[in-house]
């Protein structure tokens, strides 16, 4: 069911004030999901929603996928990797994720990744999810910058969006994200500093679709970081 709702456009409007902080964040050393925020004007923003899709605690704004490159549209495709299924395979150089099936098939996403791609190796795992995360600078972060929040209340003004998939290293939280966003330009663009975004409405879906757990590989010039 898609509604338009008020509520939703108002705090998407809110979005621009918080590029201010994120334009803060964005200097910081590589952590936590920091973004560099690409400036677009407010009404050309309202422009990139169709709608709301009912979720709690918040509705999830629906892009309209036509602005989008075909490529970057959640699909599923023919996949003939190694990968057992159930893994996620990052793609930083065609910016795409994907779920891969036991049926010769994966889910296919656009993302927004970091412009210098992830600085971890090896593999990572899914470690714990976040429906409509609190976001919170990282210690560094707060080192540099301390008048900084300690922490921003999930929402659709949040950097992390509508869900949030947290990535771990044997027990480890190393920091990195699989998340929502709420500038739906930036998909297919290097814009965070590692971070992988998702349009809402995928992040959303992909949460459905994985457990903690689940395996997370990324390729970068058709390799495995390892």
């Amino acid at each position: 069911m898609i509604a338009t709702l008020p509520s939703a456009w108002s705090r998407l409007r809110r979005i621009a004030l918080s590029r201010i902080l994120l334009a803060v964040v964005a200097i910081a050393p590589l952590a936590a999901c920091q973004t560099r925020p690409v400036q677009v004007a407010q009404d050309d923003e309202s422009a990139w929603y169709i709608g709301a899709k009912p979720d709690k605690p918040f509705d999830i704004p629906l892009v309209d996928t036509q602005r989008l490159d075909p490529k970057y549209r959640r699909q599923q495709v023919s996949y003939n990797g190694p990968e057992q299924p159930g893994t996620i395979v990052v793609d930083i150089d065609k910016r795409q994720l994907v779920l891969v099936q036991a049926d010769g098939t994966a889910m296919q996403y656009g993302v927004g990744v970091g412009k210098a791609g992830f600085s971890w190796k090896g593999e990572a795992r899914v470690g714990r999810k976040g429906v409509w995360p609190d976001w919170s600078p990282t210690a560094t972060m707060v080192s540099l910058h301390p008048d900084l929040p300690r922490t921003r209340k999930g929402g659709v003004d949040n950097p992390l969006g509508a869900r949030a998939l947290y990535l771990y290293q044997g027990n480890r939280d190393i920091l990195f994200r699989i998340h929502g966003t709420n500038e739906p330009w930036s998909i297919g663009e290097q814009m965070s500093s590692g971070c992988v975004r998702m349009l809402n409405e995928d992040i959303a879906d992909l949460y459905e679709r994985v457990p903690v757990g689940t395996r997370v590989l990324v390729k970068r010039n058709g390799q495995y970081r390892t």
